[in-house]
Parts: structure tokens; sequence; C-alpha cells
């Protein structure tokens, strides 16, 4: 049976993937399908893959409208309104953060080695801004060592896409492929988009094996590094204040209805 609200879900997570600093799983956590999510993905690499289909076609559906749809309105939302939509993606991360810790029973489970665990990977994401690539160059004339960076960026980045906290898309700026992979989308650019899709899957079919492991065996251990890259993404993702009394405004609006949105998909999911 299909699952025909993964269309929405799925249009939720291809949007945020297309944003630096904003994660696809951090929007399944939000939604409350991350352990369906990594279960489902591992199984679809296995003689089960036909029971995940329900799952899979509808979510992939969403993801490609949401893609190919709204990464020309999200361009121009970043480029004309970059602090106010960064504090929306901020919102909807500081709202998720609670739900997350809520799911680990946090003050019944965590330790003193969790919370360092939690601290260290909060500062690799804070480090991992520091080293953004030349995200203003669309590479032109491929060559076969181009071809093989953006599928090995493809492969980093489908990792990044189903860890909460960490963005594909941010991946893809740190390595400089950024700008050439959403000038592939926008213009269809079959080369591009397939191998970096190749690289996507390949990345997608190991990481989530090991996600699943660790979700099975070391679930404490896993949801406090999850919350230390949540806390991580807040600090990469802060686009500073701009000047302006509406310009401020407009970044404390969409702040709050970040955090509002985060609650009511909670909240609905869970019911």
């Amino acid at each position: 049976m299909f699952e025909w609200r993964n269309i929405l879900r799925g249009m939720a997570m291809g949007a945020s993937d297309i944003i630096p600093g904003v994660s696809g799983g951090t929007i399944a956590l939000v939604l409350g399908i991350y352990h369906r999510l990594i279960a489902a993905v591992n199984n679809f690499f296995s003689r089960r893959w036909k029971e995940q289909l329900g799952f899979f076609i509808p979510l992939g559906i969403g993801i490609g409208l949401a893609v190919f749809s709204l990464s020309s309105m999200l361009e121009w939302l970043l480029a004309s309104y970059p602090q106010p939509t960064f504090f929306l993606f901020l919102g909807l991360i500081l709202g998720t953060i609670p739900f997350l810790l809520r799911e680990a029973d946090y003050k019944r489970t965590f330790t003193g080695k969790h919370y360092v665990v939690l601290a260290a990977a909060a500062v690799l994401v804070i480090l991992s801004g520091m080293f953004r690539g030349d995200e203003g160059a669309v590479m032109q004339s491929l060559s076969f060592s181009d071809y093989l960076l953006l599928f090995f960026s493809g492969w980093l980045a489908s990792t990044a896409m189903i860890l909460p906290g960490v963005s594909g898309s941010f991946i893809l700026l740190i390595l400089g492929v950024y700008s050439t992979v959403i000038h592939a989308v926008s213009s269809l650019y079959l080369p591009v988009l397939l191998i970096l899709a190749a690289g996507i899957v390949l990345g997608i079919a190991i990481m989530s094996k090991f996600l699943h492991y660790l979700l099975r065996y070391h679930p404490t251990g896993t949801y406090a590094v999850m919350t230390g890259l949540l806390i991580g993404s807040l600090f990469v993702v802060f686009p500073g204040l701009g000047a302006g009394f509406a310009q401020l405004l407009l970044s404390i609006v969409t702040f709050l209805t970040g955090l509002l949105l985060a609650f009511i998909l909670g909240k609905i999911e869970r019911s």
C-alpha cells in the first residue's frame, strides 16, 4: 500500500536538501519518520526491497517535485531575503532538538560521556563551516577528474542528507561544487545529474546500514551525536544580523514561524 502522505513529507525533505545548512534528516526527524526512513533504506538493499516501494515511491515523488520546482524560488529567497530565510531554518532546527532529546529520553539515558560526544559533534559541524569551497563558480567543460569529484561529492552529500544536522548541500558547498549542481538541476543537465545520483545512491546504501546498526546497538550514543550535529548546525546556519529594523522584525517572525512549524509537524506526526 502506498503511503501517499509521503509526497508531502518528501517535498519538505527535498526543499531542505537543496539549502546549505539544513538537512533532510532533520526534516525527517521533525516529521517523525526518521527511523522508518533508515529501516526502509536498509531493507531496500535486501531481498525485502519490494516491501519498501510503497514508502519510497511517494517520498521520491515529493523530493523530486520539491528539488526541481522549488530550487529557483529558494535561490531567489536566499538572494533577496537571506537573513529571514535562514532564520526560518534556525527556528525549524531549534524546534527539532527537544523532540530528539525526548525520543532519546536523555534525562534517564545520557551520562557524562554522552554530553562529551554531543559537544564534540557540535564542534565538528561548527569547524566544518570554516572550510567552504568556491560556491560562486560553475564548472565548465567538465573533465574526468571533475566527474570523479562530483561522484564522490554525491557520495558524501548523501551521507549527510540522512544525518540530522548535517546538510548535503552544505557538503557540496564545502567541496566547491554546489553552484555546478544547482545549475545542473535548473538546466536539467543530465551528465552531472546522473553521475551525482550514482554517488548518492551508493552513499545512501552504505551509510543506511551503518546508521541502522548504530540505532539498534548504540542508540543513546547515536542520539547524542545527532543532537550535537543539530546544535552545531545552528551556528553554521546563523546568518548574522543585518542592518535595519524591518529586516530584524521579519527575521524574528520567520524564526518563530520555524519554531511553530517544528512543533506543529511534530505533534501531527506523533498524534
